[in-house]
């Protein structure tokens, strides 16, 4: 190149430095912007076959969550066929008496219903019933029936328990000595009631 002369050599000069341009030019312009195209577009194919095998999954399990359905619909129809309905009065009296029979407990009073609505949940589609009742017992079978009594009606619930030494009274029905260990008790059961 020292032996061309200045002009040509001006113009090779020239010629290599446009070259240069044009390839920085075709390279920033249109192959970096296709690399990242290239590289968008393999995100978005992962991202698909990641939902497409999440759907597939979805679909397979359809099958085990309509049996589950079912067992839960069977269930709470089995719950629901012993909540309160029609006459809630007598359904009260026969329940608390039916589960009663193995504790040394005596209710001997128990209220008419109160509706009430359950503020537990919007569109909750169950009402509620609140019965009073009063009685007497020992203090160890009145908490074991307290307990027992929840864990068997999961729908139902004791609230507001007032416990007083027993007294010959009308609530506990019985008057003498074997009356100092017992307790006289109020409390309410709250029911759903079967819409």
């Amino acid at each position: 190149m020292k032996n061309l002369p200045k002009e040509k050599r001006d113009k090779i000069v020239l010629v290599l430095l446009a070259t240069a341009t044009i390839l920085a030019g075709l390279y920033y312009g249109l192959i970096s912007n296709q690399r990242k195209a290239l590289t968008e577009t393999a995100k978005k194919k992962v991202d698909q076959e990641n939902r497409l095998a999440s759907a597939e999954r979805l679909v397979s399990s359809v099958s085990q969550v309509e049996k589950n359905l079912e067992q839960a619909t069977a269930t709470l129809r089995a719950i629901e066929g012993t909540m309160a309905s029609g006459d809630m009065y007598s359904w009260v009296i026969q329940t608390v008496n039916g589960f009663k029979e193995n504790y040394d407990i005596e209710i001997p009073q128990f209220s008419r219903e109160v509706a009430a609505e359950v503020g537990m949940f919007s569109k909750f589609p169950y009402k509620a019933a609140v019965f009073h009742l009063r009685g007497s017992a020992r203090y160890r079978d009145f908490g074991r029936f307290v307990a027992d009594f929840e864990n068997a009606f999961p729908y139902m619930r004791i609230q507001n328990i007032e416990l007083d030494p027993a007294v010959a009274s009308s609530a506990t029905g019985n008057a003498g000595d074997g009356n100092k260990e017992k307790l006289a008790f109020k409390f309410e059961i709250v029911a759903l009631v079967k819409p």
